[in-house]
This record gives structure tokens, C-alpha cells and sequence, in this order.
């Protein structure tokens, strides 16, 4: 056998190792997984064209959310705003939108879709950068910062409609939510294009590689020459701005927006961030981790949902699923059965 037919067959039989030995493709493997004990235990529910087009419609939702988390938690931090944020200015959005267009119905909407956007991504800009003027400005942390803006938020958009819903959307702008592109839900292309951007801005830009540095370390990055203060701020503008979108999608498949939509969406973008991967402290992870972590949840959600298994009981399978991830990439498995061993070999030596 020649050296690199050895070479290669030697690659071939640690293919499970490499695997196994990095967050992404353990994660990979155990959407891989969900998706198979799914589809093994409703198939005739679970592999069918309207369930796949039904998860495609609601996942883009707390995906978006969960790319702001992560890019806000790359920098050591973390942006509890983003849920009071998405609602504030879609609530903003459709009341901008409707004081132009009154009449949903009517046609000629583009202006009033062109301005209720603006101010869409204008009050999820100004959102961001209080966070971000809060924390390194004032420095206040992160997660105490963005916990009071996340209030106020809620607390405006309260006051603005009365506790109800707002509604008013033109008929135009209901495609983001509900309708589709050559046979691609329309929230699936928004979710795709922002998840790309964010991935070539995080690993082809030099203010991604400065949030990595930031996060991994803030004194280094400043002896470093880094900005850290126009860092975090763009880091939390980037945030805001994602989660404005996202409330944007939410409220649109809504036809409506209100202060309390999406109320279990916060700890679930959070959820989707450390599952994919990202690291709590700051410094490392992954936009494919994310969108990995968002379909295993989502797959796991609509499989359970379909052997009729009470929420609550999902609730505790992402918690579970969420800890063993974690177990598995901090090493926790290998040292508790590792000192066991140790033990035991001591026990033998006796």
C-alpha cells in the first residue's frame, strides 16, 4: 500500500473524531439527529411539504433575534433589549405607515412602506446605540444596561398604543411575512440574507476581527490600539438593527404589532446563541452555529408538537438539550468520567 493510500485511509477512519472534536460538528450531529428521531416517530406528519413550509415561516422570527444576541454576546456582553426593542419599533413602523396610507387596502403604498421602514431601522439604530452608549459610555454592564432599555422599550410601546394591538399594515408588506419567492418563504430570504451579511461582516471585515479581540479580551484590545468604544457601540447598532427586523417579520405574520409579542422569544434567542456555540464570555462563535441551533430547536418544536407533548415538556427539552450541549463542549463529561477512572485505577493499585 503506497504512503498516501495509507494517509488516506487513515483520514477516512478518524473522520468520527474530527467530527466530534468541534462545536460545529457535534452540533451538526445532533440536528442530524432531532431531524431523524422526528421524522422516525411521525413520518407521516413530520417529512410532509406543509410541515416543512410551516417551520420555514416560523423560525426566521427567533432566528433574527438570536443573531442579535449573538453578535451583542461576542463582545463579552449580552442584549437583553432586543424582544422590548422588535416590538417598539414595528409598533412605530405601522403607525408611521398608516399615517400615510390609512387605508390598508388602497393601492399606491409604496411611500408609506418606504417611510414606516425608515423609521423601522431608525428607532432600531437609536435603541442599539443606547445600549451601546450605556454600557461603554457609562458603563453600566452589559446585561443590567440592556435589561432597563429592554423596560423602557416595553414601557413606551405601552404607553404609545394603550396596552392593544396596532394594526394597520398595507396590504403590500404582508408578503415579507406570509408570502414566498419561487417557492421560498419570504422570511427564510430575509433571514438567509441578514445571516450572510453578518457572517462576512464578523469574518471578512476588520471590525469583525476587532469585536473577536474585544471579546476575548477588552484590556489587550486596547493596548492593542482597538476603539473599544466604537466597537461596542457598533456592535450593539448592528443589534439593534437586527432585532428591528425581526420585529418587523413578527409583526407583519401578525398583521399587527404589540408591546408583548413574542414574550418566551428572549430566552430563546439566548438559548439559540450558547447552543450554537457562541461563547457566553465573549470572543468566539459562529454564524452556521446559530443557524444549525435554530434548526435543531426548530425540528425538535415541531416534532414534539406533533406527538402532542404538552409545551411546558418543551420548554424542559431545550433547557436539557441546552445543558448537555453544554456539558459536552466544556469538556464537563470527559472530566467527570476521567476522575472517576483515576480513581478507580488508584482503587486497583491497592
Amino acid at each position: 500500500m503506497s504512503e498516501r493510500a495509507a494517509s488516506a485511509r487513515m483520514a477516512a477512519a478518524n473522520w468520527p473524531r474530527r467530527l466530534l472534536s468541534n462545536n460545529l460538528g457535534r452540533l451538526a450531529l445532533i440536528t442530524a439527529l432531532v431531524f431523524a428521531g422526528m421524522s422516525a416517530a411521525q413520518p407521516a406528519l413530520f417529512l410532509t411539504r406543509a410541515n416543512f413550509s410551516s417551520m420555514a415561516f416560523q423560525f426566521p422570527e427567533f432566528a433574527l433575534l438570536g443573531l442579535a444576541v449573538m453578535v451583542s454576546m461576542l463582545t463579552g456582553g449580552i442584549d437583553l433589549s432586543v424582544m422590548g426593542l422588535a416590538n417598539l419599533s414595528s409598533m412605530l413602523a405601522v403607525m408611521a405607515m398608516r399615517s400615510i396610507a390609512p387605508d390598508p387596502h388602497a393601492p399606491g403604498a409604496a411611500p408609506a412602506i418606504v417611510v414606516g421602514v425608515a423609521a423601522l431601522l431608525g428607532v432600531g439604530a437609536l435603541g442599539g446605540l443606547l445600549n451601546g452608549l450605556a454600557i461603554a459610555a457609562i458603563g453600566i454592564p452589559p446585561i443590567l444596561a440592556t435589561l432597563g432599555t429592554g423596560l423602557i422599550f416595553t414601557g413606551v410601546a405601552v404607553v404609545l398604543s394603550d396596552g392593544a394591538a396596532v394594526l394597520g399594515f398595507p396590504d403590500a408588506i404582508s408578503v415579507l411575512g406570509n408570502g414566498a419567492l419561487l417557492g421560498v418563504p419570504a422570511p427564510v430570504l430575509v433571514f438567509a440574507a441578514l445571516a450572510a451579511a453578518v457572517a462576512f461582516l464578523l469574518n471578512w471585515t476588520s471590525f469583525g476581527l476587532r469585536v473577536y479581540l474585544l471579546g476575548a479580551n477588552a484590556l489587550a484590545a486596547r493596548f492593542a490600539g482597538i476603539n473599544n468604544f466604537r466597537i461596542t457601540l457598533g456592535a450593539y447598532l448592528i443589534s439593534g438593527l437586527l432585532a428591528a427586523v425581526a420585529g418587523l417579520v413578527i409583526a407583519v405574520r401578525a398583521n399587527s404589532a404589540k408591546a408583548d409579542y413574542g414574550a418566551s422569544y428572549l430566552l430563546l434567542s439566548i438559548l439559540i446563541s450558547v447552543l450554537g456555540g457562541v461563547n457566553p464570555y465573549g470572543g468566539f462563535g459562529k454564524v452556521s452555529g446559530v443557524v444549525l441551533a435554530v434548526l435543531s430547536l426548530q425540528f425538535l418544536s415541531s416534532g414534539l408538537n406533533m406527538l402532542q407533548i404538552s409545551n411546558f415538556a418543551v420548554d424542559m427539552t431545550w433547557g436539557a438539550l441546552l445543558l448537555l450541549v453544554m456539558v459536552i463542549n466544556t469538556g464537563g463529561l470527559r472530566r467527570l468520567f476521567g476522575a472517576r477512572l483515576v480513581r478507580l485505577v488508584e482503587r486497583r493499585k491497592r
